[in-house]
């Protein structure tokens, strides 16, 4: 689901876009997000970026698909996490 890398958090999430309301919640093995944002021309991953360093208190730039860029499934790294959302715990 996640793990740390160092300072670093790198999260499996499925992505499911067109979402009637922006989430991030535990789901089995992965991290379930659920956006707005239509999957069109980026824009699904765009969202993504800035939902995320939200919820993190991070800069947007700071938030990396490190794989998954066209797919549902994402690897995510959110660089030095300002705080944590619900249901993440430091350890």
């Amino acid at each position: 689901m996640y793990h740390w890398e160092g300072d670093d958090l790198l999260m499996s999430l499925r992505v499911t876009p067109r979402a009637s309301v922006d989430s991030l919640e535990p789901e089995d093995s992965v991290m379930r997000a659920r956006i707005k944002a239509p999957p069109v021309d980026g824009k699904a991953n765009q969202y993504l970026r800035k939902f995320l360093a939200r919820q993190f208190g991070v800069a947007q730039s700071r938030v990396v698909i490190e794989k998954g860029e066209t797919s549902r499934n994402k690897l995510v790294r959110i660089c030095n996490p300002h705080r944590l959302p619900d249901g993440f715990s430091p350890a």
